[in-house]
């Protein structure tokens, strides 16, 4: 683990227009640097760099960030990779904290793992250049078309027709016979005899996202059914197949680059395919496509076309793939190929303007898939057409972006001939069923582990056995758990009343963009002005915090809060505006990062209030609009708990309650035309 001084160091030393300039050619251009988009393909420059801020932004595809995001999105590092980059590049020394001695054995262990890998990796790669390798896998894999380089990048192999060749050739290299055993690449006999999983098969490495060698499949040539066609490595602590992608590694820069991935099934559908020229595809491995598999392309796109046979296997693979990626939150697109072709056959068969016009021609999204698959089924029998529509709207009912919803169920009401209502109702009821089926399985797991935390007693003689916990010991009432579905609003009580979240939000971030943006800025208020001090001046962060302390309140959104507190303490440590935000952009916490960059770097829009900034001097705009956004924000918490009371009201039927709860509407109903006036008067 980094220290934190050293990545502070690292930091304050990494030069935006520096690191960039490293990889993309930048022109001077006013205050910024300019140049094409190192993240999608363009011909007028739309990526710029601040120097001042630290930070860039492309206008194009959205990418933005700072030098160590630019580092870690286009060279595919994780966070603490990029800030080793970049210490090398400054001559920083990092020296890491000390490690528990299970964190020592555990990294020690995992590495053994991945060199055990490689070298049989290189084993493999050597021994395809044997007389044996030539005569048998080099010959395969010219049959099916790979070409030298292919075969060499790859790092396809040959295990010999030996069952110990591998494990003796590691042995006698000093590999511990452990770690063959566990890696899986040889197998320990109950009589003590070791023998190699991969014998008389050809190889294909699997690598991490990193290139690192993490597992192997291995394909038989004989013809005997008895012998399966694949072995692969088994699970291990470096290699989990939900997990991993075949070609991931060879992929990931074009499918940045194009902002697209191809999943296709098996390993030489992806080698036929990069070698025709197509370098952003992937292969699932022969398995079922995973959430986790999902989410490893969606570090690198949002969008993902899935092209699978054109036979009954494929489609079934396709319609199980479509949910499963709409779920997260992508775009999937869909290409049958003609039945009886695989994407290695059609690859091999066509040119590379063939297959990429096939591709751009009959990508369908899930819609016009599913529609074509089963409207020939449902011709004009009305109760399979309605089976139909109602699948497709299931699937809708999938994607978590409303906007997104709505376009496609206005699509779907178009190609249908149906009322959009009528869909949007249908979509709506399918979420609903859906997230609360989530939630009620997430209920389950957390009775399961409230069981296994505090497991009931066990009778004894004379004894009452107490009833098991029912769902309502862990529901809402009992505070056993957060009953939050998602895309549902945050509640949080304050003064006994329900505050929503969605509602206070836009007033938060605003709050939240003055003080990232301004927050040791002096507030100079005129002395006619109620928020004036003699002999005091305080600063925009100082002020809403000063104000919102008062009034004993706190930040609804979790997020906002979140960075809003962060900031304070980096403040309390005395940094500067410029410090606090470079430590904010380039926070550890995902969460904090991505809303410093939404509030701090330029969008570039020119709207009504950036036209009536860019006419204002930024002390006086500040003066203007940091307290009446603080008013407004009040003003809504107090309209909420007033809606709130009024039905507390309708429902309560005791007297003396009655006289409470109208009590406090008269004095909130006071401090709203309070706070009216005086923003009014603002």
């Amino acid at each position: 683990m980094i220290p934190q001084e050293t990545v502070n160091r690292i930091l304050d030393a990494a030069q935006i227009v520096d690191v960039v300039g490293d990889f993309v050619t930048l022109k001077k251009r006013g205050a910024n640097h300019v140049a094409c988009c190192p993240f999608h393909n363009e011909k007028t420059p739309s990526f710029s760099v601040s120097a001042s801020k630290g930070i860039f932004k492309c206008f194009g595809c959205g990418k933005s960030g700072t030098a160590v995001g630019f580092v870690m999105e286009h060279e595919n590092m994780s966070y603490t990779e990029a800030l080793k980059y970049l210490a090398k590049k400054y001559h920083i020394e990092v020296v890491e904290k000390e490690e528990s001695a299970e964190d020592i054995a555990q990294r020690q262990r995992n590495e053994s793992l991945l060199l055990v890998s490689e070298y049989a990796g290189k084993f493999f790669q050597e021994s395809l250049q044997t007389p044996e390798g030539q005569a048998i896998a080099w010959q395969y894999f010219k049959s099916r078309g790979l070409e030298d380089e292919t075969i060499r990048k790859y790092g396809l192999g040959w295990a010999p027709i030996g069952r110990k060749a591998l494990a003796e050739a590691a042995r006698a290299a000093g590999y511990k016979e452990e770690f063959l055993i566990e890696t899986g690449l040889c197998i320990k006999y109950d009589d003590g005899r070791l023998a190699d999983r991969f014998h008389d098969r050809v190889i294909f490495p699997i690598h991490s996202a990193n290139g690192r060698v993490i597992a192997f499949g291995g394909r038989t040539l004989k013809t005997d059914k008895t012998v399966a066609k694949y072995v692969n490595s088994p699970e291990t602590e470096i290699y989990v197949k939900s997990k991993s992608l075949y070609g991931i590694y060879f992929a990931k820069n074009e499918i940045s680059r194009q902002d697209k991935c191809i999943l296709v099934e098996g390993y030489l559908d992806v080698l036929s395919m990069h070698q025709l020229g197509i370098r952003n595809v992937v292969a699932s491995s022969g398995t079922s496509l995973t959430v986790e598999q999902i989410r490893l392309i969606r570090r690198f796109t949002s969008n993902i076309t899935i092209i699978y046979d054109g036979d009954s296997a494929g489609i079934k693979a396709a319609l199980r793939g479509i949910g499963l990626v709409l779920k997260e939150g992508m775009n999937v697109k869909i290409v049958l190929l003609p039945e009886g072709q695989d994407p290695d056959d059609f690859a091999r068969r066509h040119t590379l303007e063939e297959v990429q016009d096939h591709i751009a021609q009959n990508e369908q999204d899930f819609i016009g898939f599913k529609t074509d698959l089963l409207l020939g089924e449902a011709g004009n029998d009305p109760l399979k057409r309605a089976s139909l529509i109602n699948d497709v709207a299931d699937t809708i009912a999938l994607i978590p972006d409303a906007v997104v919803r709505a376009v496609y169920v206005r699509t779907c009401s178009d190609k249908f001939d149906i009322d959009e209502q009528i869909l949007t109702d249908r979509v709506s009821r399918s979420r609903t069923d859906m997230l609360l089926a989530e939630q009620k399985e997430r209920e389950r797991a957390r009775q399961r582990e409230a069981a296994q935390a505090y497991p009931l007693p066990q009778a004894t003689a004379g004894q009452d056995v107490p009833p098991p916990p029912s769902e309502e010991d862990f529901g809402p009432d009992a505070g056993g758990y957060d009953n939050v579905m998602p895309e549902m609003p945050v509640d949080i009580r304050v003064e006994g009343v329900v505050i929503t979240e969605p509602y206070l939000a836009p007033c938060e971030k605003e709050l939240l963009g003055f003080i990232l943006e301004e927050g040791c800025t002096p507030l100079e208020f005129d002395r006619d002005s109620k928020y004036y001090i003699e002999g005091e001046t305080l600063n925009v962060a100082e002020f809403i915090d000063g104000t919102l302390a008062d009034d004993e309140e706190d930040f609804v959104n979790p997020s906002y809060r979140k960075v809003y507190d962060e900031y304070f303490a980096l403040y309390d440590e005395g940094l500067t505006q410029q410090q606090i935000q470079t430590r904010l952009l380039n926070s550890m916490d995902q969460e904090v990062a991505a809303v410093a960059r939404d509030l701090l770097i330029e969008k570039h829009q020119l709207t009504v209030k950036n036209y009536e900034q860019s006419l204002t001097a930024a002390s006086t705009r500040l003066v203007m609009y940091v307290p009446k956004t603080l008013l407004t924000y009040q003003c809504k918490k107090v309209e909420l708990i007033l809606k709130q009371l009024t039905s507390e009201l309708s429902k309560e039927q005791d007297m003396d309650a009655q006289i409470a709860i109208m009590t406090k509407i008269g004095d909130y109903n006071r401090a709203r035309t309070r706070l009216n006036n005086e923003l009014g008067r603002v």
